[in-house]
């Protein structure tokens, strides 16, 4: 399991990537921290979530 912005998800094996497509992100829009470490979004695609991850995304919302 990984746990992503607080919830254990099953989503370990997975590439980062794939995970936020799958659940609808636009990988240009978000940041993601894992670990403690700010992921390059070069690296979405090759970042495998593993068992035991701890994962925070956040979403760029513009507004005015």
């Amino acid at each position: 399991m990984v746990t992503i912005n607080g919830s254990p998800t099953p989503a370990d094996g997975q590439t980062l990537a794939a995970y936020l497509t799958q659940v609808g992100y636009d990988p240009a829009r978000v940041a993601v921290e894992r670990n403690g470490d700010i992921v390059p979004k070069a690296q979405y695609s090759a970042t495998t979530l593993a068992d035991g991850d701890v994962v925070e995304i956040v979403r760029f919302v513009g507004g005015g």
